[in-house]
């Protein structure tokens, strides 16, 4: 069994098993592997973002919270090759670029047989152009949207005029390879769309922004008609 394979078998051990915890050796003894191994791929699984945790003393040991973990998930080769695209069209400048990283080397580890082949076969095709992005604009940006709070940007706009703005996040929008952020802007009392690579700087307030229906400020704009992506229909809430 290569490590791929092995860490995602571990984590389907810990969650047959869960909530009771197992010790290194027992998950030793059963993927027949020394116990260091065992304790670096546990330490991999936590680096990556998989929710296991440790416990020490009496009855401890590797546990993982199942409510937090997806069960295996069995994809056809065309549907792992949807999703390889989906994830390189993401690319690093896009939005929640890094959580779109880590959840591509879950589904990996999560993939055998031809879908694994198709989807690796079709990675190794597809390569991209890099675009400037700053990654302390995108995260703020990300956390802004996430907890509902205003943020404090200074932007460039096309003509190259640059100006300081505090805004009210409402959602994002994508177009022709670029991101928007829509928001209300406080200092022109109105929507703006403003393109994620001409942040310069975002600062968050801490301040709770008002809720703002993200269709009602595309209203006027060249975006009026933006729609949800139908491979997101399945997560969108009904009207």
């Amino acid at each position: 069994m290569n490590r791929t394979a092995r860490l995602y078998a571990l984590v389907e051990e810990l969650r047959a098993a869960a909530p009771r915890p197992l010790t290194v050796a027992t998950l030793a003894a059963r993927f027949e592997i020394g116990t260091r191994t065992v304790q670096r791929d546990l330490q991999a699984l936590m680096e990556t973002g998989v929710p296991v945790r440790t416990t020490t003393g009496r009855g401890g040991g590797w546990s993982i919270d199942p409510k937090m973990t997806l069960p295996p998930i069995h994809f056809t080769a065309d549907e792992a090759a949807a999703l390889t695209a989906a994830l390189a069209a993401a690319g690093a400048s896009a939005p929640y670029a890094g959580a779109a990283r880590t959840a591509a080397q879950k589904i990996a580890a999560s993939m055998t047989g031809p879908a694994s082949a198709a989807a690796r076969e079709l990675a190794a095709r597809i390569v991209a152009l890099p675009t400037r992005t700053d990654s302390e604009v995108r995260a703020a940006v990300e956390q802004a949207l996430t907890d509902n709070t205003v943020l404090r940007l200074s932007y460039t706009d096309a003509a190259g005029r640059e100006s300081n703005r505090i805004v009210e996040p409402a959602g994002l929008l994508t177009a022709e390879g670029r991101w928007y952020l829509i928001a209300w802007c406080r200092t022109r009392r109105a929507g703006r769309g403003f393109r994620l690579d001409r942040i310069t700087t975002a600062a968050p307030t801490g301040e709770q922004a008002q809720p703002h229906v993200l269709t009602d400020l595309l209203l006027g704009s060249s975006a009026a008609g933006a729609v949800p992506p139908a491979a997101l229909a399945s997560l969108t809430p009904p009207p």
